[in-house]
Parts: C-alpha cells; structure tokens; sequence
C-alpha cells in the first residue's frame, strides 16, 4: 500500500490524496460504505460501483467468520471473489463486534472468548487467529485486533486495555510478518489507537502505534456514545501524534457533519454504518439536508427526491413515490434510499477533496456543516 498527498489545505489540517493498493486506487478523503456479511445491505454490487461510486469496501472479520466461515471464503479464492467485487476491501478485527456481545465474552490476556450471537457457540479470537482469518478473508487492508473500551469507562480500566491492545498488536504484528498472504497480492496491516477520552492515554497510545511504523494508522474506539465535541478532541490529540505521511483512518465514524469536522483535524478515512442503517428507517441525507421519508409532508410532493444526487436513482423517484414505498413496507424503499445516502456520503468526501485542491475548504466546510445538520 502507497499513500501520496496532493493537496494540503493552508488553513486546516485536510489534505487530499490517493491510496494504493493492489485492487486498485483510492481517492482520499475516503468514505467506505460497510458490507458487513460481503454485501452493502440491500444492495447489488453493480449499484454499489455505478450508482454510488464506492472505491473501497468494508467487511467484518466476526461475521465472517461466523457465517459464511473461512473455509468456504478460502475455497472461493477470498473475499473479492466470493462477493464479486473487483476493488479494494478493509476487512476490521471483529474487536468492536466482541465488545458489543457485552457479558457474551470474556477478555484475557491470550485472546477473547465469546458466544455466538447466533447459536451460543463457543468461539476464541486471538491476535495470531484474527490475523489468520482475516488473511482467508483476503482484504487488501486489514485491521490490528484490539479492545474497544465502553463509554463512559473508568480511567484506570482504560490504561490498563490500552496496555492490552499495545501488547495484542505486537503479537499481530510478528504473526503477520511470519505468514504471507494466501491469494495472489499483498495486505496491509493497519494498527489502532485506543484511549477512550483521556487525553494523556490517546496521546500515550498514538505514540505505541506510530513507533510500529505501519503504512497506516487507525483511530478505534470514538463514537461510542461521547459527545462530539469530546471525540473532535482526542481525534485532533492523536492526529498530533500521528505522522502525516501516513493515512489516519477513524473508525466507525458518522454523520456527515462529523465527516467534515473530522476531515478538517487531519482524517483521511471513514467508515460508517450510519448512512445505511438510517435508510432503511426513511431517513435520507442530502446536500441540502436531512429528510423523514415516512413524514406526511412529503404525501404530495411529487418532485424528485434528491435532484442534486449523483445517482441517478436520485431523479427517478419523486418523494411521494419513496414516501408511499415506505409506508407499504417495500423493501425497495430501503434500497433507495440506501444508495441515495451512501452516494451522497461518497459525494462529500469527493466535493472535500475538491474543495481542498481548489483552496477553499475551511469556508465550505463552515457552511456545509450547517446545512447537512438541516432538518427538512
């Protein structure tokens, strides 16, 4: 993997630039829609390419594991294959996901065991394993396994994880560097940093993490609950740590605005399940704002739903039209507005790239993040 900066904004921290890999390049600032099972929920992998203009996917090294299990992925040839998708994927270390499953797992210094949200099975992730089934599942960039702490969590619980996390990516680290990759191209192993919101333990992580000298860097464990003006804080303390030749990657971050605010401290990736999670409840973002499919506002306007999108998906339904899908509980009305959400995001991130060559982030910036909040 080969990150080049082009552009640096003069009055914030953005900058724009590529990233690539050996499935091909990524324009950066980058937003990477989530294909948690190999797939962007209720979405054809054509749509996700010519409608919303994915560059990347993301999968989930948990969910994948669990169903459809490394064995059927490594018979298929990976991931790519199995899936159908010919571009980039980041596959994450199912950490979040054992986090969640809450008294469903049990952390220890080897590894983490948990119960399948599926069937209660009993299953053991470790930093040697995770990096064993993320090589089957094939993704061009993977992810460190680590422990995502809670919010809030007490200081003293939270140095000693970071110690854990520390230790668990020595342990990925000489693992991967004693295996190779089982299809024909390389992986990228990407470290995170960890912290919860005390700045002193980010900074202290940032440092452990840049001392590896990965090709990249991650940023875990944000946007779990805190406030938002608390995770701009420590993204912007670690940032500081982190070294700019190298792309920063905030995980599981967010609404758009978060987007923007977090591109401006320095970010240069973003995953989320937020835009297609939130579609198939009706709720739509745009440019010009936020919009309740379900809302009875919408009953008569007969005007196309998103007339700026980029999908053309955007011109061909008109609000009354999505607003009646919904209300029926056609599941065509989800995949809609799915793929309006997630060009929309992906349009961001594009029009921030551009606005970052051309000059004039900070100000647009300034004024998008205020219509993007924007309730219509």
């Amino acid at each position: 993997m080969k990150f080049t900066i082009e552009k640096k904004d003069p009055q914030t921290s953005a900058r724009s630039g590529f990233i690539d890999t050996a499935h091909g390049r990524i324009q950066t600032p980058i937003f990477m829609p989530v294909g948690t099972l190999g797939t962007v929920k209720g979405v054809l992998q054509e749509d996700i390419e010519a409608q919303i203009k994915a560059q990347i996917i993301l999968g989930n090294t948990y969910h994948l594991y669990l169903r459809p299990g490394t064995d059927i992925l490594t018979k298929a040839g990976g991931l790519h294959k199995f899936m159908n998708w010919n571009k980039p994927i980041l596959t994450d270390s199912g950490g979040y996901q054992v986090y969640s499953l809450g008294e469903m797992r049990k952390i220890k210094e080897e590894g983490v065991t948990f119960k399948s949200h599926i069937d209660g099975s009993k299953h053991v992730f470790t930093p040697e394993g995770v990096m064993d089934i993320q090589r089957k599942i094939g993704g061009d960039i993977i992810m460190a396994f680590d422990e995502c702490t809670a919010y809030p969590c007490p200081k003293n619980y939270v140095k000693k994880s970071i110690g854990l996390t520390h230790r668990w990516l020595k342990r990925c680290v000489d693992h991967f560097d004693n295996t190779g990759p089982i299809y024909d191209y390389e992986q990228t192993l990407i470290p995170i940093v960890q912290g919860s919101v005390y700045t002193d333990l980010r900074i202290e992580s940032a440092k452990v993490i840049s001392d590896f000298d990965m090709p990249a860097n991650a940023i875990g464990g944000l946007s779990v609950g805190e406030p938002a003006e608390e995770m701009y804080a420590m993204t912007e303390a670690v940032c500081n740590i982190l070294p700019t030749e190298k792309p920063r990657y905030l995980m599981g971050v967010g609404t758009p605005d978060n987007i923007l605010e977090s591109i401006a401290l320095g970010i240069d990736m973003f995953d989320c399940v937020l835009p297609s999670r939130n579609a198939r409840h009706g709720l739509v973002y745009t440019s010009r704002g936020i919009m309740n499919m379900k809302n009875a506002k919408w009953k008569e306007d007969f005007t196309p739903i998103d007339e700026e999108s980029t999908a053309p998906i955007g011109k061909q339904y008109s609000k009354s039209y999505v607003r009646h899908l919904f209300h029926c509980g056609e599941r065509i009305a989800g995949q809609i507005a799915t793929i309006l959400n997630l060009s929309f995001y992906l349009w961001l991130v594009t029009e921030a790239k551009n606005k970052i060559e051309s000059g004039e982030f900070a100000e647009w910036k300034q004024m998008m993040v205020k219509r993007v909040k924007t309730r219509l």
